[in-house]
């Protein structure tokens, strides 16, 4: 099954069709080294979402409702034959199941990414998105503690740009585009030891929440 809308000519244009080998390279690292499901989304073109909705309310990042999952553990040529069902899809990954996402303005994110790895802490991957956002790959769960870790940190009445994304949300992964407002990738790529056992969130939060703090005053 394709997409069947409009604008799927943009969608699938020469560009699209030379990056689709390193997008299935990237989800077989993702399912087969990292053990993490991938679920194709939709793109946009010339404003139009490829799930074929007209009132589409997050266009070009959401996963398509009508594709399955690639299923954590799934091979190269597994990806490949899945993937070449979907052509020009996005790379969305669930949140909730292998990991749980803390998002800061990417400023923030950046600060907080160098003081954590000065201090010698353990830090998962961490994604920068084309709207400003960085993603923290923490263990899953962390999106429904968030609020009593800040309270015991003393964060709990700080307006603070940080949030928990958990079960039930996806995030877009390098190399894809999101909401056709550019790539997101990498401000720290996944490594063996961090990408399948994501750190605690109460390891990072302490710093996340000071930066985005201290980035408000």
């Amino acid at each position: 099954m394709g997409f069947t809308i409009g604008g799927i000519r943009e969608i699938r244009s020469g560009s699209r069709r030379r990056g689709r080998s390193s997008e299935c390279t990237a989800v077989a690292e993702f399912t087969g080294l990292w053990g993490w499901d991938v679920a194709p989304g939709a793109r946009t073109a010339a404003g139009t979402c490829s799930c074929g909705r007209a009132d589409c309310p997050a266009p070009g990042a959401h996963p398509l409702d009508f594709a399955p999952v690639v299923p954590a553990g799934a091979t190269l040529d597994e990806v490949t034959q899945a993937w070449g069902e979907f052509p020009g899809a996005a790379v969305m990954l669930p949140v909730g199941r292998a990991f749980d996402i803390i998002e800061v303005a990417e400023p923030a994110g950046r600060r907080a990414l160098v003081r954590l790895e000065r201090m010698g802490l353990p830090v998962g991957p961490v994604a920068a998105t084309p709207d400003g956002r960085a993603h923290f790959f923490v263990a899953p769960g962390a999106a429904a503690e968030l609020p009593e870790l800040l309270y015991r940190m003393g964060w709990d009445d700080a307006a603070l740009d940080l949030h928990g994304l958990g079960t039930g949300r996806y995030i877009t992964a390098p190399p894809s585009d999101r909401a056709g407002l550019g790539p997101v990738h990498w401000l720290r790529s996944p490594a063996l030891d961090s990408a399948t056992k994501p750190p605690a969130a109460r390891l990072l939060l302490g710093t996340l929440a000071y930066v985005a703090h201290r980035s408000r005053a």
